[in-house]
């Protein structure tokens, strides 16, 4: 991929309606095909801690039945013209997206149109949803990797919507009523703020008249303001929990910190020292000692979550129970390097070019570019955001790796979850 064919302003059209909706449009005739993905304000943060898992349980209930279409129409129109359609709930927002042939645009935001405005969550279709959010809490438990990640929040975010599991629990998701479902929808959901992208071959003027057709005359003037993110405090200290799953031959490790949120100056520098501890080749230096030279882990590696807010940096391993104390060490160890240690000249210009060569590969299918149009929006990035990551990295130094290391990760202060067997 050239420099003149990353998306930017000359190719990205971008549209306000008169509602609040964000419509971001780039052209791509190399197929016949469209991609439509997008995200409204609505979710975990907006349901009342008591009944955690409303926004994801609305997500996945406004598909089955419309005052238009029953849940069976809706299969039947997608499938008939080889598209795929869905939505699903978030923290801050809920997502929503299609994809198809470019002919059928009209259609398909015809029926994203018709799920997310008017839903009639029929109680009958509502049971069967409760029912698959059960089993997936069932299958939940004994997943030593979802477990410890789910832990790990309730460790590093302690009284806080972030500490929750958006799909939430068995406690919280019985109780839902198709009363609470659609008093959600019809409070939380509105084209304020909304935030479209389509992408593929259709005319941007085509692409702008369809979204109009389809969401231009929605309006919820009883939607509330969002209220202000609760603080998040840092870690200070050892937080540790083990979980015990019986049966299982591997325990996981997530062990971890709080990042910074995806508009902080410093986000960049916290990623090339993310994809130095965790990510490069077989996962960076926590790949190289904790698995390949000591052999202590299945696999290891690094993540951050930057988003809206103060998102987690973890590190992530999976080991045989023998092992967990000494990987967690391992871990530190690595840790404490990337703080103490400046990073060299190879090794930056190798995490430098893995960042940068891989966003060429992000941008090949339709879906990664729009998804990076939402970014893009979502977070104030501008138009020309993805023509100036490569310059934005490079200009990283290894002394604002080694300042980003040292604010955001303490190997003496941490949260640490391990699930698996005793």
């Amino acid at each position: 991929m050239s420099d003149n064919s990353i998306p930017g302003p000359e190719s990205i059209v971008r549209h306000v309606f008169d509602n609040g909706i964000v419509l971001l449009v780039r052209e791509n005739f190399s197929s016949p095909s469209v991609v439509i993905e997008g995200a409204l304000w609505a979710g975990s943060l907006d349901e009342p801690e008591a009944q955690a898992g409303l926004a994801a349980f609305v997500a996945d209930a406004v598909t089955r039945g419309t005052r238009r279409r029953t849940f069976a129409q809706i299969y039947e129109e997608v499938e008939s013209v080889g598209a795929s359609l869905g939505v699903e709930g978030g923290r801050h927002t809920t997502g929503f997206g299609a994809k198809g042939l470019a002919e059928d645009l009209g259609l398909l935001l015809d029926i994203l149109s018709d799920v997310l405005r008017q839903p009639v969550f029929p109680p009958e279709e509502v049971e069967k949803v409760r029912g698959e959010i059960l089993t997936d809490f069932r299958v939940r438990a004994h997943d030593t990797r979802r477990m410890a990640s789910l832990e790990f929040r309730a460790l590093a975010y302690p009284h806080h919507p972030y500490g929750r599991s958006v799909e939430g629990t068995p406690e919280t998701v019985t109780p839902i009523t198709v009363g609470d479902l659609m008093a959600f929808h019809r409070t939380h959901y509105g084209p304020q703020g909304m935030i479209i992208a389509v992408v593929g071959a259709v005319k941007a003027e085509q692409a702008i008249e369809r979204v109009g057709q389809a969401f231009g005359d929605w309006e919820n003037p009883d939607k509330p303001e969002r209220p202000p993110l609760p603080p998040v405090e840092p870690i200070a200290s050892v937080r540790e929990k083990r979980v015990v799953i019986p049966g299982k031959s591997q325990s996981d490790i997530v062990m971890g910190w709080i990042g910074p949120a995806r508009q902080e100056p410093d986000y960049l520098d916290a990623v090339l020292a993310n994809t130095i501890l965790g990510v490069f080749g077989m996962y960076g230096r926590l790949g190289d000692n904790v698995r390949d030279v000591q052999g202590l882990a299945y696999y290891a590696y690094s993540r951050l979550e930057g988003g809206l807010g103060p998102g987690p940096w973890t590190a992530v391993a999976g080991v045989n129970p023998r092992n967990i104390d000494r990987a967690i060490h391992s871990i530190r160890d690595e840790v404490r390097r990337l703080q103490d240690e400046r990073v060299g000249a190879d090794e930056l210009a190798d995490n430098k070019a893995y960042l940068t060569g891989s966003l060429p590969l992000r941008l090949e299918t339709n879906e990664g570019v729009a998804q990076a149009l939402l970014d893009m929006e979502r977070y104030g990035l501008g138009l020309d955001y993805l023509q100036r990551y490569t310059d934005l990295i490079q200009a990283i130094t290894a002394e604002q790796v080694q300042a980003a290391a040292q604010k955001y990760l303490n190997p003496d202060a941490y949260a640490l979850a391990v699930a698996g067997p005793e």
